[in-house]
């Protein structure tokens, strides 16, 4: 079984520009890229996090530090290019991972308004007839 370097998308809106907002929706999205992936943060090699201009109470890198085994993970923290009438406070993060597993079965996640970005990354995507889909949205 050979080992590759993987990347996962994700993003998600923050309801307003404060620490417990952004503290909040990073914790959602780490928790859910974890869970989808079955990550081990010891397979983690660096997370990159943007922040559209509009969010600046405190950096996602910080957040993802706190997590438990993050802390060897190599973090940055960048703003996003601004274009005019894109998605406003919105957190995206790009994560590469060394995994045995296909590019292809990567699960990204894209929670709350950033569905919009990617619906066919949003959480919709695992739900079954069955099963009544999960709510992420906030205010």
């Amino acid at each position: 079984m050979e080992w590759k370097v993987r990347a996962i998308r994700g993003a998600t809106t923050a309801y307003q520009n404060s620490v417990e907002a952004i503290r909040e929706v990073v914790t959602e999205l780490l928790d859910e890229l974890e869970r989808h992936n079955q990550l081990q943060p010891d397979d983690v090699i660096s997370a990159i996090f943007t922040t559209t201009r509009d969010l600046d109470a405190i950096f996602p890198a910080a957040i993802a530090r706190e997590r438990p085994y993050w802390q060897n993970v190599a973090l940055l923290d960048v703003q996003q290019m601004h274009v005019e009438g894109s998605l406003e406070r919105c957190i995206r993060v790009l994560i590469h991972i060394n995994t045995p597993k296909p590019q292809h079965s990567m699960t990204h996640i894209y929670l709350r308004q950033a569905e919009n970005l990617r619906p066919e990354w949003g959480l919709a995507q695992f739900s079954t007839p069955a099963s009544k889909p999960v709510e992420y949205h906030h205010h």
